[in-house]
């Protein structure tokens, strides 16, 4: 029998989705200077609270998490409050959304906040800070033990803030190239401490944060987004294989809410993978509710969900081009085409 992505679909037979289509999580730099959302920000999710669930763009736990202008954060009451005017206007048109919790690591920049620039370790990254090309990146801070329990309980009370702030639940941001993935990467991490070196210590503080966020909001309503073979922001090594072959199954075990592949292009082969897609890989090693994602039509999705290669759609450009996408593909209306000035643009 096959499966409608228009049909709802319940995450871990606790939260009901209307339907299995998502909305990716997509990085806009729309909050204002203190990183509080805004009634642009409002307008923007709302019109798209039709599809299942709403992942919100990335969302700084702590100041020094901020490498991107003006992106939202989740630690001040006002950001809490804005959030919550987000979420009113989302559920008030009957949709879900879930928060997802950040931070930039080795790709922050101490222009936006006072303090170092934190690491896994004093491995820098090339290039500038993205609209602000004339912030070029500096040599990071390695954490110290001390700095890693303060950032898991900081990753613990953003989620216990998202919940005042209505959110549904929260996605963690363990990929491209950020906090978390640094440490799941030789390239950024060479550590030889408990956090470095070995499968289960490059792992140790991606699971560290999600116990605490699960201690916080319940596994329910606790997601994880990773990229094992996407390399941005970092170079690809083949041993990198064998930290998420020991990181699926013990997130497996936590009975998550959802894993959320993280790539900007399913088709895509790495050698790091055995030349596995993202979604190939990630279903191999994980058996729980899998979000796919990256350049997928509604139909190229449907197909791949009925082929059992990942049970729910993560749509991004198309949303922001078409910000009623989900009654576009009901009613047979043509999708107007993403284009890049569309970035730039509220819709």
């Amino acid at each position: 029998m096959s499966i409608d992505l228009l049909s709802p679909f319940k995450l871990n037979n606790s939260i009901e989705l209307q339907n299995r289509v998502l909305m990716a999580p997509l990085t806009r730099c729309m909050a204002d200077d203190n990183l509080v959302p805004t009634q642009d920000m409002v307008d923007y999710y709302a019109r798209r609270a039709d599809v299942g669930l709403i992942i919100s763009e990335a969302t700084i736990i702590r100041p020094d998490a901020q490498g991107y202008p003006n992106t939202p954060g989740l630690f001040t009451s006002e950001q809490i409050q804005g959030w919550k005017k987000v979420t009113d206007a989302v559920h008030a048109n009957g949709g879900k959304m879930f928060a997802q919790l950040w931070h930039v690591g080795r790709v922050a920049h101490p222009h936006f906040f006072d303090g170092d620039v934190l690491a896994p370790s004093a491995i820098g990254v090339e290039g500038s800070v993205p609209r602000m090309r004339e912030l070029t990146y500096i040599t990071p801070k390695p954490v110290t033990t001390d700095d890693i329990k303060g950032l898991v309980a900081d990753y613990a009370k953003a989620a216990e803030n998202a919940m005042e702030a209505g959110f549904d639940g929260v996605e963690i941001h363990g990929a491209n190239g950020y906090l978390i993935d640094q440490f799941l990467h030789y390239a950024a991490n060479v550590r030889e401490d408990e956090y470095g070196q070995t499968p289960e210590n490059m792992s140790r503080f991606a699971l560290e944060v999600t116990d605490a966020v699960i201690d916080v909001v319940g596994n329910e309503r606790t997601a994880m987004r990773l990229t094992p073979g996407a390399y941005f922001n970092m170079s690809e090594n083949s041993r990198d294989k064998a930290i998420f072959d020991y990181l699926l199954p013990e997130l497996e075990k936590r009975d998550l809410a959802y894993l959320h592949g993280g790539i900007f292009d399913d088709s895509t082969r790495f050698d790091s993978l055995e030349g596995k897609t993202t979604s190939e890989f990630l279903r191999a090693g994980y058996q729980g509710t899998l979000v796919g994602v990256g350049s997928y039509s509604f139909e190229t999705a449907k197909e791949a969900i009925n082929d059992a290669k990942f049970d729910l759609i993560a749509i991004g450009r198309p949303l922001i081009a078409n910000p009623d996408y989900i009654s576009k593909i009901k009613n047979g209306e043509e999708v107007t085409a993403y284009s890049d000035e569309m970035l730039a643009e509220l819709k």
